[in-house]
């Protein structure tokens, strides 16, 4: 894995890490220094897998203690936190849209957590896939490599063997894997545009995420595909995939995701009827469409598209109501996708 290649937030599991000391921390311990490099392990974590033997430096053995004096090639083998492999299996339906021996595609429903965490140690998508496919225990994170919001609905690849989670992370990083979502943006948008912004944590409201100077790189792009009175349906793009990133850079150029609690703001005027509506929805209007990416086996390009949710089509539908829009005014679904560049699409009826 090339070093140069951040790990996607939405990328959860990497076999090994590939750094390179740079210069400017010449003359520490090895373990500081990679307490600096990886702050998402805590140094003591750093420090015991060093000690058993899972830290290369220059592929030789090394040492906490050892110092570092730049240019050194240090590997490091990722290994899940012990609470990680304590998870229940738990009987949670899934919709899998798509299966084999190396791959698991479903389409998550709005309102379930995939991973669990603080608050949300049970009835999460990785409990359900335990009790599913309970060979995933030896599998870190049962192998989900990349997350939705709880309240995003639509479609995620979970790997079922380290080789495919490998695989998909490597694709991940490489940004290769496409990630297409509806939403219904507030205020009117035509043609499409691309948001290069740096996401990272918000500096006052520190549950939220924000668009900063000293964030890491994300990219969206959007195209406009119905635009109804103050709302307009459109399609996003993920390049990058950083927590809640459709959510912060709709935001950021004026057009926040309807019904968003965290990043709406305040809505625009509509009518009484699509207020309740909107209040109805009870989530941010998100949903992961289409999903692409190289089969792990095969190599073979493969895509996904999943329906719009029930509740999705229903806020859509009070949209068009409210625009005083007929039947026949309505976009056609099927206009709404580009021409696909791959061999097999699955869709999910």
């Amino acid at each position: 894995m090339n070093s140069n290649i951040e790990l996607d937030d939405y990328s959860d599991f990497a076999e090994a890490r590939v750094l390179t000391i740079p210069a400017n921390l010449a003359g520490e311990r090895l373990d500081a220094a990679l307490a600096t490099l990886v702050p998402e392990f805590s140094r003591s974590r750093l420090t015991s897998w060093i000690k058993e033997g899972l830290v290369t430096a220059d592929e030789k053995p090394a040492r906490p203690k050892d110092k570092v004096w730049g240019g050194e090639r240090i590997t490091v083998l990722a290994q899940p936190d012990p609470e990680e492999t304590a998870f229940i299996a738990e009987d949670i339906p899934l919709d899998v849209v798509y299966e084999d021996a190396s791959i698991l595609v479903l389409n998550k429903p709005a309102g379930l957590v995939v991973h669990p965490g603080s608050g949300n140690w049970t009835g999460t998508l990785l409990n359900g896939l335990l009790f599913a496919y309970p060979e995933l225990k030896t599998i870190p994170r049962a192998g989900i490599v990349h997350r939705l919001d709880k309240d995003t609905s639509g479609l995620m690849v979970v790997a079922r063997t380290l080789q495919a989670q490998n695989n998909l992370v490597q694709q991940l990083q490489a940004r290769s894997v496409k990630r297409h979502y509806l939403a219904v943006a507030q205020g009117k948008l035509t043609g499409e545009g691309t948001i290069d912004a740096p996401i990272g944590r918000h500096p006052r409201d520190r549950v939220k995420m924000a668009v900063v100077h000293s964030g890491k790189p994300a990219i969206t792009h959007w195209r406009a595909l119905e635009q109804f009175a103050a709302h307009t349906l459109v399609e996003c793009r993920l390049e990058t995939g950083r927590t809640h990133q459709i959510r912060v850079h709709m935001a950021h150029i004026g057009h926040p995701l309807a019904a968003d609690p965290v990043y709406g703001g305040r809505p625009r005027l509509t009518s009484p009827e699509l207020n309740l509506a909107l209040e109805d929805f009870q989530r941010q209007a998100l949903h992961a469409r289409k999903l692409s990416l190289q089969h792990p086996e095969s190599g073979k390009t493969m895509s996904w598209k999943a329906p719009i949710p029930d509740d999705f089509d229903t806020l859509l539908l009070a949209l068009r109501a409210d625009a005083g829009m007929s039947e026949e005014d309505w976009d056609n679904e099927d206009d709404w996708d580009d021409e696909d560049d791959c061999e097999v699409i699955y869709v999910k009826d």
